[in-house]
């Protein structure tokens, strides 16, 4: 990530709204608004947006993390940014704007994990759904509760859908209500839910079973996934099967072959 991109994604406060850290080839990018719950403002979005743009450009990053600073991951959207202009053309360009910015998520070559703790609410519950993968503390919470002040969560619904069984989705939709994170594990919507305090280390466990594979699998994998799941059954299988074949060809996956004939471990081309 540029180094200034901080400074000129801020608040009025001239606080970072995106904080950007890389460490062996993770960069964690943490919502940076704990006194709003890290809510995405206009501002926020931004930031995300560009972090995005320049970690798929980035092939030293090899996994993301999302988190949240403070006591929460996010709280949905500004509501008090967005009461201030609420046309239909304002908030449309807005909806859109954050839809962009979640697809740019699952078209990132990379891995992105969701780490969770407190509430992870509206397009909050919606980010952790648009993540590859989330990790949860145990008091973590999650609901789609737009419905709750008169505004249903259609966007969140979007990746929440094609994350849980669908009489799940609408339930949360229609009711709005909170659930704990040991529910949303049975939902589907996260991997993993640990203790509070085992948090850093679990997403540090996933993250390096990843850090282990071939990045370039990974990459075409990731890409494939995405693309295959919304095609019908046979094209879905004709589609993955020239992918798999494309990656045959890889030198990654002749040595992963080679070294598990050979007992031994393998030497990626692409780290």
């Amino acid at each position: 990530m540029s180094a200034n991109i901080q400074q000129r994604q801020a608040d009025s406060a001239a606080q970072p709204v995106l904080l950007c850290q890389d460490s062996d080839g993770i960069r964690t990018l943490t919502l940076n608004r704990p006194n709003q719950y890290n809510s995405l403002s206009e501002e926020l979005l931004a930031a995300l947006q560009q972090a995005f743009d320049e970690v798929a450009a980035d092939r030293s990053v090899r996994i993301v993390v999302l988190a949240g600073a403070g006591k929460a991951f996010c709280a949905g959207h500004d509501l008090k940014q967005m009461r201030a202009n609420m046309s239909q053309a304002s908030c449309e360009a807005l909806f859109k704007t954050c839809s962009r910015m979640m697809v740019a998520m699952t078209r990132l070559p990379q891995p992105v994990i969701a780490k969770v703790h407190g509430i992870a609410t509206a397009a909050g519950c919606q980010l952790v759904a648009n993540c590859d993968l989330a990790v949860a503390a145990e008091d973590a919470k999650f609901g789609t509760s737009g419905i709750k002040a008169g505004l249903f969560c259609t966007t969140p619904g979007v990746a929440l859908s094609r994350n849980v069984h669908r009489k799940h989705a609408l339930e949360m939709l229609l009711t709005g209500d909170i659930i704990s994170a040991e529910r949303a594990l049975s939902y589907g919507l996260v991997n993993r839910v640990v203790p509070a305090g085992d948090l850093d280390a679990a997403v540090a466990e996933l993250s390096a079973s990843i850090l282990a594979k071939s990045a370039a699998a990974i990459a075409t994998g990731k890409r494939a996934f995405y693309k295959q799941i919304e095609m019908g059954l046979m094209a879905a299988y004709d589609f993955a099967s020239e992918e798999m074949a494309r990656n045959m060809t890889f030198r990654d996956a002749e040595e992963g072959i080679d070294a598990f004939i050979g007992k031994r471990e393998p030497t990626w081309q692409h780290k």
